[in-house]
């Protein structure tokens, strides 16, 4: 793929501090400007930032043309909870999912595994389908036949992305484990992948590869980001279970000022990012950390922004901004 037809999409969190919510619209207007795919806002494990997700999402939806992706998660969720939260994402005009499993809380009770009633992700995005099948006004179609069909064709309309990992999840056996779980998400009614942070374009490339050959059908986006300090660096390697990268790291401890760090991190993803599309990504996913600067810098030297792009959003922004979340979440 050409870096200039490229598709690319961002992730955001719902912001911790009124200071961070305050900046936070500005920051999806400037990433909304650049034409993305969609904008994702990642989701507290067992609801714990549901308020401020939604607001998120409705600033996107309300305030952007750009459509919005709501991450959802197994962890901690009764059916009936779980039913209710994708009510009323779908209420609020979302029609993009990405359904993960989640990390159990690590106080958990001695025989508690913390995963409540949906165990796997593909239980989840079959659930996602089903409340909005449930949606669909059967009072106006009398043949069954066409009930059917017109279930089918709004179900087509919601795209659910699963989790997909390159060097294999952290709880799995192997990379083929991980591959049969696509497989299963795809039976259940996954139509997109996004994968977890990964810091080498081979890493990648293989695997999307094998999922192709063992007969995952839906595209899979690669997750990348601008590295732009030795902290940061830590902090993904945490969240994502992923091996040192040792030479971005030795390049970030021994450059001596901010700004040089920022340039090393942008050089890199900007690297990795032309690798993968030349090498046949479907596009990119960029995880933001909440800041539009250096995601739109990658892009910018790769070639993937629209002609023109402007500095800002046209549209004004909310004189509501989101609410900060009342729980840490994941980058």
């Amino acid at each position: 793929m050409s870096c200039t037809e490229a598709r690319f999409s961002f992730e955001l969190y719902p912001p911790r501090t009124e200071r961070a919510a305050a900046a936070l619209p500005g920051t999806i207007d400037r990433l909304a400007a650049a034409r993305p795919d969609f904008i994702s806002v990642t989701y507290g494990a067992g609801g714990s930032s549901r308020t401020a997700s939604l607001d998120v999402l409705r600033y996107i939806l309300e305030h952007t043309d750009v459509s919005a992706m709501a991450h959802l998660t197994c962890v901690g969720s009764s059916h009936q909870e779980a039913h209710r939260l994708i009510r009323d994402f779908l209420d609020a005009g979302v029609r993009r999912f990405l359904a993960v499993r989640g990390d159990p809380p690590a106080d958990l009770p001695e025989g508690d595994d913390g995963i409540g009633d949906i165990r796997t992700t593909a239980e989840l995005v079959q659930l996602i389908h089903r409340v909005q099948a449930e949606r669909v006004p059967y009072g106006e179609l009398l043949v069954p036949e066409l009930q059917a069909q017109a279930v089918l064709e709004h179900r087509e309309h919601v795209q659910i992305a699963v989790a997909a990992f390159p060097n294999g999840h952290p709880s799995s056996h192997s990379v083929s484990q991980d591959i049969d779980a696509l497989l299963a998400k795809q039976a259940a009614g996954a139509n997109l992948g996004i994968t977890q942070l990964f810091f080498h374009a081979e890493d990648y490339l293989h695997f999307a590869q094998r999922a192709a050959e063992a007969g995952v059908t839906f595209p899979i986006l690669p997750g990348i980001m601008p590295v732009t300090s030795p902290a940061r660096l830590k902090r993904m390697l945490e969240l994502s279970g992923e091996d040192l990268p040792s030479d971005l790291a030795i390049e970030l401890e021994v450059e001596p000022t901010d700004e040089g760090r920022r340039e090393i991190g942008i050089a890199w993803a900007a690297r990795l990012g032309q690798r993968l599309l030349e090498g046949g990504a479907p596009g990119l996913h960029l995880y933001t950390f909440n800041q539009h600067e250096a995601v739109l810098s990658v892009l910018d030297r790769i070639g993937a922004l629209p002609a023109a792009t402007p500095a800002a959003s046209t549209r004004a922004s909310s004189t509501t901004p989101p609410k900060p979340a009342t729980a840490k979440e994941p980058a």
